[in-house]
């Protein structure tokens, strides 16, 4: 295995060991939270000063705050998710498109142009396969933005040539310029997440959302663990699927698969 290819190795597994150890924090959290609101119950209880009136008003505001942010940062995440996978598939039909319209050219100037796209779609795999390596990503996308340049100089020189098509300009030059704005907005989706205040609230609430359940549970004399567990499991599972959406590319849900139509469209070349 090459050194580039175990940094990319040990970096996944550093992000999977990080999310599943935040993720098992709060498992570990609400857990503990659940018996220590259980025994302030009983605690209360003992002295009789127990008093479940009025307390359920709160317990439901925090668990529909809760269940209300759960939904919220779990449907952005996936919505972010799809909308990386749309710009993967729209990147790759501005592509086929400009590489089609090259036919517009002079034939003498298509051969270089042809074989720069063929560069530059290696570069932008190149830097996603390298991912989560940053600096290894980092090289072959500015490679893949220094070709973007040198096609966009040639198309247009090949464009104002003579014997040039009259409509080459005028159809060629769009769906170029589409495929470059295509490459700043992939890079930005990727990095659009919530606030780390959005993810803060979340753990915050669901503690404080334990602590009142193990409060409530201070009835029963008897500790229903399955609840308990179920609770706490349901909440940890939850967050580790909304933070493995939100980096579609370090963990276990990814989008990679739809890299598959850049390699065939190389592959077309």
């Amino acid at each position: 295995m090459s050194r580039a290819a175990s940094r990319v190795k040990e970096s996944n597994m550093s992000y999977a060991l990080y999310a599943t150890l935040m993720s098992f924090g709060l498992l570990i959290g609400m857990l503990s939270l659940l018996e220590i609101g259980r025994r302030i119950g009983i605690q209360r209880k003992a002295t009789g000063n127990y008093e479940e009136v009025g307390t359920g008003t709160v317990e439901t505001a925090v668990f529909g705050l809760l269940g209300l942010l759960i939904a919220f940062t779990f449907s952005g995440a996936a919505s972010r998710f799809d909308t990386r996978r749309q710009f993967i598939i729209e990147e790759v039909n501005d592509i086929g498109t400009a590489y089609l319209r090259l036919d517009l050219l002079p034939i003498d100037t298509q051969p270089a142009l042809r074989e720069h796209f063929r560069r530059y779609v290696e570069a932008r795999l190149e830097g996603y396969q390298k991912l989560p390596d940053m600096a290894a990503a980092k090289t072959a996308l500015a490679k893949a933005t220094q070709l973007q340049g040198e096609i966009w100089r040639q198309a247009v020189s090949a464009s104002r040539a003579p014997n040039a098509s009259p409509a080459a300009p005028m159809l060629l030059l769009p769906p170029l310029n589409t495929m470059i704005d295509i490459t700043t907005t992939r890079t930005l989706t990727a990095q659009m997440h919530p606030p780390p205040a959005i993810f803060a609230l979340l753990f915050g609430l669901a503690l404080v959302a334990s602590l009142f359940a193990g409060y409530g549970m201070a009835g029963d004399t008897s500790r229903s663990w399955l609840h308990m567990l179920g609770f706490a499991l349901v909440m940890a599972v939850s967050v580790y699927v909304i933070i493995d959406l939100e980096f579609p590319r370090l963990g276990f849900i990814r989008v990679d698969a739809f890299d598959q139509a850049l390699v065939e469209l190389r592959a077309s070349m």
